[in-house]
């Protein structure tokens, strides 16, 4: 190989590896950046407490975290820029709300909150035992045409009452049973009706109940009685007797204060009628509880 020939290949290599340095020396170190924006932004006062993670690429700088506010984001952004090799910078920092203020009080006074007043709860009612029912009936019974187990209906005839609230209004829907229904002979034996309330209707709610029965008897000649039973204290009181013989007569006697007659009639053959709207008054024999009421 010529000595012009050497000259020039050596040219050629040394002016590659001028232009490989520079080429080199254009692309910045991506960890150098990094480290040096991070450690800026740690020693800044004003970016020094904020959280912040320093990433770069090709020169640009990427910033993530959270800052206090809008100046010290702004901040960090300038001191990413003034870094030597930085081509741009990507600000994904969030700025947390401010705290909410706290509301002033009276200077060197506590405040102290009212304990929370408890509104009572509305206690159910209870119906003792012993508390009567005044009905009318809404069909004629009889000894002679009504079947022991037969049902039958009645109204409620006067409202019942508890501390001054109304516990079972007037016009209550009653249901009642026959519990004996026994026709009398024409020349011996007796007639026998007993009568008991199994359930009311208040304000569209059923509510089952349990009563003294109402057991009207005739037997011999002139022998006529109507007594209630099972109704607890006062329920073996006597209700009264059946009136003089003949069609038409009542069966009648108050059953303490308040309390409606026993209705009822002879017929011709003496046999146990009560006709329909006739007052009924029956003895509870269990107490009934029911949910509060209205007054």
């Amino acid at each position: 190989m010529s000595t012009f020939s050497k000259g020039t290949l050596k040219g050629c290599i040394v002016s590659a590896l001028l232009v490989f340095g520079a080429g080199c020396s254009t692309h910045p170190n991506d960890d150098v950046i990094a480290k040096n924006v991070q450690s800026k932004v740690a020693a800044d006062p004003a970016t020094k407490d904020s959280a912040v993670l320093v990433t770069s690429k090709d020169g640009k700088v990427s910033l993530r975290g959270s800052v206090k506010d809008g100046a010290t984001q702004l901040r960090r952004q300038q001191l990413a820029r003034e870094e030597s090799g930085v081509t741009g910078v990507d600000d994904q920092t969030a700025v947390l709300p401010e705290p909410a203020a706290a509301p002033e009080q009276a200077a060197n006074t506590p405040t102290t909150a009212p304990a929370p007043v408890e509104t009572p709860k509305p206690q159910p009612i209870v119906l003792p035992a012993g508390t009567t029912l005044t009905v009318t009936v809404d069909q004629a019974l009889s000894s002679d045409k009504s079947q022991s187990g037969q049902t039958f209906q009645a109204t409620l005839a006067q409202p019942v009452t508890v501390r001054g609230t109304t516990a079972i209004p007037k016009g209550s829907n009653v249901t009642g049973t026959v519990v004996t229904a026994k026709k009398k002979g024409k020349i011996k034996g007796e007639g026998q009706l007993a009568l008991s309330l199994t359930s009311i209707t208040i304000r569209g709610k059923n509510y089952p109940i349990q009563t003294g029965t109402l057991d009207s008897t005739v037997k011999g000649k002139g022998k006529r009685t109507a007594a209630t039973t099972g109704g607890g204290a006062a329920g073996g009181a006597l209700i009264g007797g059946l009136a003089g013989g003949g069609k038409g007569a009542g069966i009648g006697a108050l059953v303490g204060a308040g309390a409606g007659l026993v209705g009822g009639a002879l017929t011709g053959n003496k046999q146990i009628e009560i006709p329909a709207e006739s007052p009924l008054t029956f003895t509870l024999s269990k107490s009934l509880t029911l949910p509060p009421g209205r007054k």
